[in-house]
């Protein structure tokens, strides 16, 4: 049964009533509800192109309140995870560490820099699962040659299959590994509908940043790394994630427009803080911080490097061949996207809190020797490094990278 076509006309004309939208009819919740009935098919694709248009031509698609809104109306059409057997699950396999409570953990980026690096956010994803419980959210490519399921689905000799981890299986896929890759278009159907719309504007649209906002198992994540192409969306995007309801984040832009920790120059970022010491329904808002400040490689103690060096702007099958060789320890420790995986991995350690543990007994290849030195916003990065680089040199990563393979596989045998 198809439901009701809806009409919103009234916003759609608020948007350029005045020199400036008439703020009375055009608010985030009024936008929040118009995207919602994009993923019903309520929306004709004409009045859905107008929305995104006006939104896009006014900045409202820009703002704190609206991207929070507007994600949380995305989770909502998502196709649900079951909430409890997922929790108790993650309360069986995650390993408390530090400041990290053993929840789960993303890194991704809203792509769109133009820069063509190579697969940073999905690769430090892998090397992440050999200490945390990482639950990646990705899709195919968009604005580059090699997304980050185009780079999964190019592993050999075999690849995992990315449909398969849904609603249903999630939670069995972590009673065999710490790494989970959700494929948005299994979470999200309703996105089809938008789809080429998208395609036809030829403008980027608040879609654009909605993803890393949009993890099926929000709810459950514990601490994330996002970065974003533009350094004026940082802020904002900090301020959406609090809104979310997140206590534990950091949102990343390098100087050169880059959606990652830059591994040539300086890094903007703007980091979330739980300041609460209360636990329970009385946790708010209010408790969380925004700090910013500046990083560059030699705070993790490796050497700057051009970015023409990490940007192969290779195919998937190439970018996935570089990942098999970096996740089986086989490229020169001072090759310089081992470099780039590095520095990302460390920044989503420190933001898990893990590399708060003054002890380190990570097993094979550990000599137990923690890195407590300091750096900008007083994170342990070189920490990070240390425990990155371990997880590449005892084989961890690969370890969960291969059992993510043969569980994923194994629902359609």
């Amino acid at each position: 049964m198809s439901l009701e076509t809806v009409l919103i006309n009234p916003l759609l004309q608020s948007f350029f009533s005045t020199d400036q939208p008439n703020e009375t009819q055009v608010t985030s919740d009024a936008i929040a509800r118009a995207i919602s009935y994009i993923f019903s098919n309520q929306l004709s694709q004409g009045q859905t192109a107008s929305l995104l248009t006006c939104m896009h031509y006014t900045g409202w698609d820009r703002k704190a309140d609206v991207i929070a809104k507007c994600a949380a109306a995305m989770r909502a059409a998502a196709s649900q995870v079951e909430r409890t057997e997922l929790e108790e699950v993650v309360k069986l396999r995650g390993i408390s560490e530090g400041a990290y409570r053993g929840g789960l953990c993303d890194i991704v980026g809203t792509g769109g820099d133009s820069h063509h690096t190579f697969n940073i956010s999905t690769t430090s994803s892998i090397l992440a699962s050999s200490l945390l419980l990482i639950s990646k959210h990705g899709n195919r490519a968009s604005t580059s040659k090699s997304g980050s399921a185009d780079l999964l689905n190019a592993t050999l000799p075999t690849a995992p299959d990315l449909s398969a981890v849904s609603p249903s299986t999630i939670a069995r896929v972590y009673e065999k590994t710490n790494y989970a890759f959700l494929f948005a278009p299994v979470f999200h159907p309703g996105m089809k509908y938008v789809a080429q719309v998208r395609k036809d504007l030829g403008h980027r649209t608040i879609f654009n940043l909605l993803g890393p906002l949009t993890n099926p198992v929000e709810g459950s994540i514990e601490a994330r790394l996002l970065g974003v192409a533009r350094r004026d969306i940082g802020p904002v995007f900090a301020e959406a994630l609090k809104i979310c309801g997140a206590r534990k984040a950091m949102v990343v832009c390098g100087e050169e427009d880059l959606d990652e920790i830059s591994c040539a120059g300086r890094t903007f970022c703007w980091r979330l803080f739980d300041h609460s010491t209360h636990l329970g329904t009385e946790r708010s808002v209010n408790d969380v911080g925004i700090e910013s400040f500046t990083i560059q490689a030699s705070d993790f103690g490796l050497p700057a490097h051009a970015l023409k060096d990490v940007s192969p702007g290779k195919e998937p099958a190439e970018n996935a061949a570089i990942l098999m060789k970096l996740l089986q320890n086989q490229l020169p420790k001072d090759d310089p996207i081992l470099h780039f995986v590095l520095m990302n991995t460390s920044a989503l350690f420190v933001t898990s809190g893990i590399c708060e543990a003054d002890t380190s007994n990570l097993g094979y290849g550990d000599d137990g020797k923690v890195i407590t030195e300091r750096g900008p916003g007083g994170g342990r990065w070189k920490e990070g490094v240390r425990r990155a680089r371990w997880a590449i040199e005892s084989g961890e990563a690969w370890r969960q990278y291969r059992q993510f393979v043969e569980v994923s596989n194994s629902f359609s045998q």
